[in-house]
């Protein structure tokens, strides 16, 4: 259930309201008016929605090229390349 709180708590509330964004991981919609205003997550929270929304975007592009073309790989093929191209990055930044 989302947690929904008036604008003004975080101004007069807003220890409790990082508290509560921290312990539980989700966002507090904070409303105006009655309305819809912002959303207040912690850092942590964003940075795994930011994670998320740049995977999601980039398994549907794959969706598409696939859709576009017969052409398909073997994993193990695939694999090997990720894990010459991860050893290569690793090296390099040592």
């Amino acid at each position: 259930m989302p947690y929904i709180r008036p604008v003004s708590d975080l101004r007069n509330n807003f220890s409790e309201i990082s508290r509560v964004v921290h312990e539980s991981s989700e966002p507090i919609f904070l409303t105006k008016h009655g309305y819809g205003d912002m959303v207040v997550m912690s850092m942590e929270a964003y940075e795994k929605k930011i994670f998320e929304s740049e995977v999601y975007f980039k398994l549907r592009e794959a969706e598409l090229q696939a859709k576009s073309t017969e052409k398909r790989y073997p994993h193990e093929e695939v694999f090997s390349d990720l894990r010459s191209k991860l050893a290569k990055k690793v090296s390099e930044d040592v």
